[in-house]
């Protein structure tokens, strides 16, 4: 269950780091790059956190881990600091194999319905790094036993999934987090302490970009039937899934984010990532409106390669309304003609090419040249960086990624992760999924959140939830 690969890219990365001075160039980074100094930071800074006051070592958590291939494979490194890995399961024993050498002890499985039936008494947290369609069965099964849960971004990819989740998590009072790692990253809450001391005046607009899709998407896509390797079962692959497809290697283990079914194209893949800042910042909870433009052609089965996606939130508590503008597709942003460039930063400045974020208030503007905070938060005019020197430390930062975070809150040594599926990682996800819908349908959404509807557009109520394969229906709560 290979559901995060990573793909190449060389950029360097500047990591912000308790005690750093804020450096004024601005730096870039890449998602491998982000990847490999977050895989450091768990080994490293995380060390002296596995220790009470007392010095005497924590409590060792069992942790079962479904998807083991690409980021499932970082997802465990990172859980494995101070915890025992007890269980690896992953359809692709090929994909796994890495984390079978690594953790020879681990019981081995390839249909996780088996390992809770076998282990349940004797796991006390799972990772869910699937594709996108599996996250809600497997997470669901979780938290019905109780065990604490991180589950990879897009927490679904679809809306009633989201939702479903995040009330079961409440229901139950199961610790949960999102893998969206820019959640734990120190950028986003330097980005937050900016914002909320007033440093760019009141924030107007919001602008993320990003080159995804990196992998086969569009109109009329499709791939060549292969025959099953030995090494994979295809059936358990395709799972909650009713659309029967015949197994290719282009769709697992990495291009299955183009097709609606699996994923949820560019905006399923990043969006999570670079809209959390906006959303924990601003407080982007609750009703807006969102337009798609600028859509190339996609079909019922998979997402376009190119799309401009526009958000308008209301006014909420003592901020204004906010306008979000989400662009993806986009191959090089500082030679696109297509492309919108955000305003309020230097013209000479370069863009990073994977991805990257503008925050405009009306006193100024934050750049961050990529999609999760991981790089040095950057404001213009120059001026105002005296200023932002100066802004006080509000939110604790956190070490060791989203699995360590939430580690620590089931020990006791801290609270419960930022992007929990109850106050954040469930409203995150809608915000993302309803975007998708106002691409699908290529009209504008009235999003009604409580409700969970589009007002006046009754057909988006059958867009909501996936038809489930016999044998798969989920099962109540």
């Amino acid at each position: 269950m290979d559901g995060h690969s990573q793909p190449p890219s060389g950029n360097p990365l500047v990591m912000l780091r308790p005690g750093n001075p804020l450096p004024d160039t601005v730096s870039t980074t890449s998602r491998r790059g982000f990847i490999k100094s977050a895989a450091a930071l768990a080994a490293s800074a995380l060390a002296p956190d596995i220790l009470t006051g007392q010095g005497q070592a924590l409590k060792q958590l069992n942790i079962a881990c479904v998807g083991c291939g690409g980021r499932g494979m970082g997802d465990i490194l990172e859980i494995a600091v101070g915890n025992r890995i007890a269980a690896l399961c992953d359809i692709d024993q090929s994909s796994a194999r890495q984390a079978l050498e690594k953790f020879p002890e681990a019981k081995r499985f390839s249909d996780y319905r088996e390992m809770f039936a076998t282990m349940g008494d004797q796991i006390d947290g799972v990772t869910v790094s699937t594709p996108d369609h599996m996250h809600f069965p497997i997470a669901m099964e979780a938290i019905r036993r109780g065990k604490f849960v991180m589950v990879q971004k897009p927490l679904a990819n679809t809306i009633w999934e989201a939702r479903t989740l995040a009330n079961f998590a409440r229901e139950k009072g199961v610790l949960t987090v999102m893998g969206n790692q820019d959640a734990t990253l120190e950028g986003t809450r330097v980005l937050r302490e900016w914002l909320e001391a007033g440093l760019i005046g009141e924030v107007r607009e919001v602008h993320y970009w990003t080159n995804r899709p990196i992998w086969p998407q569009g109109k009329g896509l499709q791939f060549p039937a292969e025959p099953i390797p030995a090494h994979i079962d295809w059936d358990l692959w395709q799972g909650t899934v009713a659309t029967a497809r015949p197994y290719s290697s282009k769709i697992h283990p990495f291009a299955w984010r183009g097709f609606w079914d699996y994923g949820c194209g560019a905006l399923g893949d990043i969006g999570c990532h670079s809209f959390n800042s906006a959303f924990w910042a601003l407080d982007l909870r609750g009703d807006f409106v969102v337009e798609a433009s600028k859509v190339s052609e996609f079909d019922a089965s998979t997402c376009p390669k190119r799309a401009t996606i526009v958000y308008q939130f209301p006014a909420k508590g003592h901020r204004g309304p906010v306008k979000v503008v989400w662009q993806d597709g986009v191959a090089n942003p500082n030679n696109d003609k297509d492309f919108l460039r955000p305003p309020g930063i230097p013209a000479e400045l370069q863009l990073n090419g994977e991805f990257g974020q503008v925050f405009v208030g009306t006193g100024g503007t934050i750049f961050v040249n990529d999609a999760y905070c991981g790089s040095v938060p950057v404001v213009f005019p120059e001026t105002l960086r005296d200023q932002a020197r100066s802004i006080q430390q509000v939110y604790p930062r956190v070490s060791g990624g989203p699995t360590q975070e939430l580690c620590r809150a089931v020990r006791g040594q801290g609270a419960k992760p930022v992007s929990n599926f109850v106050d954040h990682a469930g409203p995150l996800t809608e915000i993302v999924l309803v975007g998708n819908l106002a691409v699908r349908l290529g009209m504008p959404i009235n999003w009604d959140s409580a409700g969970m509807a589009a007002r006046g557009l009754p057909e988006v109520t059958a867009m909501l939830k996936r038809t489930y394969r016999p044998g798969w229906e989920p099962s109540p709560a």
